[in-house]
């Protein structure tokens, strides 16, 4: 998803050359050069992870955000994620003087993207379908995957949020109830252990980082 490319950008570090005869590297084809898997790995920890990490909020303020950010993520309603967590920011902050966090919130909508979308949606579907009883009308990954990719709109001529109503449109005349209620159980299973595994991991993380300041300081107590 575009939108969501630009929520994290890397810090650029200039470091010097040590060796005046060196060919200068190329950063971008040295990112070209990386596999597909290892350009997801990155981005999944320097979007998802890292954020956790060098949160500087209580553990349950950014949990929140992770949950909010799944919440939505785990939704058909891929271009439109971003806005959706912002507002749900807003309203909750100040109408219920509820808080969290919102740039975890937005980076935890990437969960599902283009890339995943069509995993995703097709397990939505499938989902509704098993909850409406339609035990007999369970189309295929194959063919869903080609009935969604001859919907995909590909005019360089219409904007982005036309692109999205495209999309979207077509999308819910295909599939439309299945769709929508096939993903309220993943969403709600994805904000529950969005928030307990997030909380887990950052108050390990710094039970972690506290140990180890405490251990270099009695080292150091212990030399001088």
């Amino acid at each position: 998803m575009k939108a969501n490319e630009g929520i994290y950008h890397g810090l650029a570090m200039n470091t010097s050359d040590n060796q005046n005869n060196a060919p200068r590297s190329n950063g971008r084809n040295g990112r070209n050069n990386r596999s597909w898997w290892d350009r997801l790995g990155r981005n999944i920890r320097y979007r998802l992870f890292i954020p956790l990490r060098r949160g500087i909020h209580p553990a349950e303020h950014s949990a929140r955000g992770v949950a909010v950010g799944l919440a939505w993520g785990l939704t058909p309603t891929i271009g439109i994620q971003m806005p959706l967590a912002f507002f749900t920011w807003v309203i909750a902050r100040y109408l219920f003087k509820w808080n969290f966090s919102l740039i975890l919130a937005v980076a935890w909508t990437w969960t599902t993207n283009f890339v995943t979308l069509v995993p995703c949606y097709f397990l939505f579907y499938v989902t509704g379908q098993i909850m409406l009883g339609r035990f007999d009308d369970l189309s295929g990954y194959k063919e869903f995957e080609k009935l969604l990719a001859s919907m995909m709109v590909n005019d360089s001529a219409m904007g982005y949020l036309e692109l999205i109503w495209a999309y979207t449109v077509a999308i819910y005349k295909a599939w439309g109830w299945p769709l929508v209620i096939g993903c309220l159980p993943w969403s709600f299973l994805g904000t529950w252990a969005g928030y307990v595994l997030s909380l887990r991991f950052i108050t390990g993380h710094r039970a972690n980082k506290a140990k180890r300041r405490a251990a270099r300081l009695t080292a150091g107590k212990a030399n001088s």
